[in-house]
């Protein structure tokens, strides 16, 4: 287990679980744990949740367990097991030996539920779902008890058994708690704890048609691992009274339930069933797209494990619900990469230059700094000849005011190279687009010298053109335009431009480069090779994030 990369600030679950430990409750134990339902890829909402529960144990000197709540094989995977197991583990966290699955436990909870019905607390309803929906009333009308509900114990026996036997068709019955039809508490109004399914689970096979629901399986997990803290999400807070409920009837040991607000981010959405919905339609390739905020996705895009935990970190831990800026983490990885990654020269919209008086068979190396913020990482050798790619942003032949890169006559200095001036441009017969620039060089200049004093504002980067590394490059923006996509209709108001692809040059020192390497582009942003389509002869890079940094002024101005 990870202990947090800096010190945690104090939050209300903290505070609840320093005073348990202070007072002797549990003994002192701290034991956590993470439940997520293998019927999707986790997403980094359940980063914040890992980081939690992980985090509390680690500071605490505790426990944390890895559990899967699989008690629907309708929808649940075995890719998605796998890939949870990955996430945690990428993320920096170690359940040791405690990998644990709901359905470790279908047997004893079935003997629990055996235990209720005997104590008359439980009883087979024969009502469809939808008579159910109608016979619980709503929050200004009781609800009315089911035709069923005064089964005897025999009866209720003899039926549970048989629904365990799968006499019964889907849907035709189900096992309810016998609580209160008239609480003002909807989840207390007789809630169902489990439904005929005749699916094979992903474990267990064909042993089990009669399921689990997760308000009755979550406390008992919780209470046969030994939970101390039975952290959750703040839509749960409404079905605590019912985790108290079936604990306390069974007698059993309670851990104590707390419930936190979970994570929403702009730009994006946060629902398994919206980002599957995605997958299956074809508006992203899988769960692994980096436009996706599955953390698969983000390791995709580059983002490290550090950055997101530090992101975690700085959110906090809250009581009601937020939408925290996309800015933000961007922020964190820009602020982790800058301190990592090494910086390399690409030219994305290549517009090419030719030094006229450059030697046509002449090639030298230049010294590049690999990372100003860390001066280990040392320097490099950067090809120079008399053919270039500049980008084709930075030259203008009207260039308007402030604009310090190349145009007609004017000097531009050519990173850790000379400084050039443009004399000529060629352009297409056709559409008058200009093609080629032509351009006389400095050799006093060489490094950044100007040995005559004088001043040239502008520095732009290049590659050479006969030494340059061609890439596919992908440059992902937002997958929304909105804020809030998911007020409306969200596929509305996908963008159509969060993926553009062009072919870069790069310099020669990324040919090869190995799928994860991240680096920074100069001027261009922080980018990543492709884990997935990545090939020797022709690399792929995803942009991770931009340079620009607009979090990072916000922060400049908070008091």
């Amino acid at each position: 287990m990870t202990a947090p990369d800096r010190q945690t600030a104090s939050d209300f679950i903290r505070d609840i679980i320093n005073d348990d430990i202070r007072t002797g409750k549990y003994g002192g134990r701290v034991h956590t744990r993470f439940p997520p339902e293998p019927n999707g890829y986790l997403h980094i909402g359940h980063a914040k949740s890992i980081c939690l529960n992980f985090g509390i144990a680690a500071e605490c000197r505790g426990l944390c367990n890895l559990r899967f709540d699989d008690t629907n094989p309708a929808k649940e995977e075995d890719e998605y097991v796998r890939s949870i197991i990955e996430d945690v583990r990428w993320l920096g966290f170690d359940w040791q030996d405690r990998l644990f699955y709901a359905s470790d436990y279908f047997e004893p909870m079935y003997d629990c539920a055996v235990q209720l019905i005997r104590a008359g607390k439980a009883y087979v309803d024969d009502l469809s779902a939808d008579d159910i929906r109608e016979y619980r009333g709503t929050l200004t009308r009781p609800g009315r008890d089911s035709p069923h509900r005064n089964r005897s114990v025999e009866e209720n026996l003899d039926l549970f058994t048989r629904m365990r036997q799968g006499e019964f068709e889907d849907g035709s019955r189900v096992l309810r708690a016998k609580v209160d039809m008239a609480s003002p508490n909807l989840n207390m109004r007789d809630p169902v704890m489990y439904r005929i399914l005749h699916a094979r689970h992903h474990r267990s096979g064909d042993n089990w048609c009669l399921y689990p629901m997760y308000d009755w399986a979550h406390g008992l997990e919780d209470s046969i691992e030994g939970i101390t803290h039975s952290i959750c999400t703040l839509e749960f807070e409404d079905h605590r009274p019912l985790y108290d409920w079936f604990l306390d009837q069974l007698g059993v040991y309670h851990p104590q339930q707390v419930e936190f607000a979970r994570l929403n981010l702009s730009y994006t959405v946060m629902s398994k069933r919206k980002l599957l919905e995605l997958v299956e339609q074809g508006q992203v390739t899988a769960w692994d797209d980096p436009r996706l905020p599955t953390i698969s996705g983000l390791r995709r895009r580059g983002y490290t494990p550090e950055a997101i935990r530090d992101f975690c970190d700085r959110i906090g831990v809250a009581k009601t619900d937020s939408t925290i800026d996309i800015a933000l983490l961007e922020h964190c990885i820009r602020e982790d990469l800058n301190k990592r990654a090494p910086r390399f020269m690409a030219v994305l919209n290549p517009l090419r230059v030719v030094i006229d008086n450059y030697p046509h068979d002449r090639t030298e190396q230049l010294e590049a700094v690999n990372n100003p913020e860390d001066p280990a990482a040392g320097t490099r050798e950067v090809p120079f000849s008399r053919v270039l790619y500049i980008e084709r942003d930075d030259f203008r032949e009207e260039p308007p005011p402030k604009f310090f890169r190349l145009a007609p006559g004017r000097e531009v200095r050519l990173r850790y190279a000379y400084i050039i001036k443009c004399v000529g441009v060629t352009r297409d017969n056709h559409t008058g687009e200009v093609t080629e620039l032509h351009c006389t060089y400095d050799p006093a200049t060489r490094g950044g010298n100007t040995p005559d004093g004088r001043r040239v504002k502008g520095t732009i980067h290049w590659v050479s053109a006969d030494h340059a590394v061609p890439a596919e490059v992908r440059l992902f923006d937002r997958l929304f335009t909105v804020e809030d996509p998911g007020v409306d209709d969200f596929r509305k108001s996908l963008n159509p431009g969060s993926l553009r692809v062009v072919t870069g040059y790069l310099e020669p020192g990324l040919a090869g480069a190995a799928p994860g390497i991240r680096v920074q582009f100069e001027r261009l942003g922080y980018f990543c090779v492709d884990s997935k389509d990545w090939a020797p002869e022709r690399p792929v890079f995803n942009r991770t994030v931009a340079l620009r940094d607009s979090w990072a002024r916000i922060e400049k101005q908070l008091p």
